[in-house]
């Protein structure tokens, strides 16, 4: 892009975003604020999938969704967009091919010395495919995860929920590793009304990102929490009390967390004093963790400035849509 302003190349960074674009309402927002961000050299997008309790071609939908984002934006012929898995690993032994996974391994082992980053919206899958295939990898990148339960127990979490097998080999490998959970990432709370003040009159992408908001708001509501019910009823599997209660209680109305944010707003700014150094635990089927070593330390986040986050990406779209 031609941005409005420039910063040292020797502050810049390499980025590829893994999305699951088109599970909810909240990754194209982080897409835009990493592409307006002159502090980026974003390598590639790779669609991801998300499960299958509403739709069965997840991925291809998020692919999709990202290629519509780039072609509003005008930057269909700029950025790569690649597929990920279509699914979740088997087992911690066995992966499945996916050509976002490669692509990684390949950024990765490039002889670039400019530092590259890796965030992950969605499940976790395409890197914990990537180390199986290449773990040579594990120095050569960090990867940022938007997902898992609340420190120190765990629990239900939809991002974790759609690969338990796969934050299992990342978070067992020597991949340098940061984890905003969900009681950090649902910080990033914003009305309905600040995003019509702050984001839809900027651009055609400002529009989209304020309507497809609006209208998953209702196909929410109308469309996809009875087809979770009736799939989940299919499948003879009966609903958790935490899968309930988040049914029950979203979407909230007037309100959305733009809760894959902080992938941009923690490459800018790390938070120095938003983060601890904690033993990697592992998960459980019902996603639970355990305590179980004291030698792999990730960086767990407990604290992302949404502040900061929200207004960075509002100047952005107003620096390059203002007119």
């Amino acid at each position: 892009m031609n941005h409005t302003f420039t910063i040292p190349e020797s502050k810049k960074i390499r980025l590829i975003i893994n999305t699951d674009a088109k599970n909810e309402a909240d990754d194209q927002f982080a897409i835009v604020h990493a592409l307006l961000t002159p502090r980026f050299n974003i390598k590639g997008i790779i669609g991801a999938h998300f499960g299958s309790l509403r739709t069965d071609n997840s991925m291809q939908e998020s692919y999709d969704e990202v290629k519509k984002i780039l072609n509003i934006m005008n930057l269909t012929n700029d950025v790569p967009v690649l597929k990920g898995s279509t699914e979740a690993i088997p087992n911690e032994s066995d992966y499945i091919e996916s050509p976002g996974a490669d692509f990684i391994i390949n950024e990765a082992l490039k002889d670039d010395p400019t530092p590259l980053y890796v965030g992950f919206l969605g499940p976790i899958t395409d890197l914990a495919i990537a180390y199986m295939k290449e773990p040579k990898i594990a120095d050569k990148l960090t990867a940022l995860w938007i997902g898992g339960g609340a420190w120190p127990n765990g629990g239900f979490e939809f991002n974790l929920m759609n690969d338990i097998h796969a934050a299992n080999v990342v978070f067992s490998s020597d991949i340098s590793l940061w984890v905003i959970p969900e009681n950090v990432y649902k910080l990033m709370r914003v009305s309905i009304a600040e995003l019509a003040v702050n984001v839809q009159p900027y651009g055609e992408i400002g529009d989209y990102l304020y309507q497809q908001l609006i209208q998953f708001n209702f196909d929410m509501v109308e469309k996809y929490i009875p087809t979770i019910i009736e799939r989940k009823k299919k499948s003879n599997i009966p609903f958790t009390n935490e899968e309930i209660h988040g049914l029950n209680s979203w979407p909230k109305g007037e309100m959305w967390h733009l809760g894959d944010s902080p992938i941009v707003s923690l490459l800018l700014d790390d938070h120095q004093y938003g983060y601890e150094m904690r033993p990697a635990p592992r998960i459980t089927s019902d996603m639970r963790y355990v305590h179980h070593q004291t030698e792999r330390l990730v960086r767990w986040y407990n604290y992302v400035d949404s502040t900061f986050t929200l207004q960075d990406m509002y100047a952005k779209l107003k620096l390059h849509y203002r007119s």
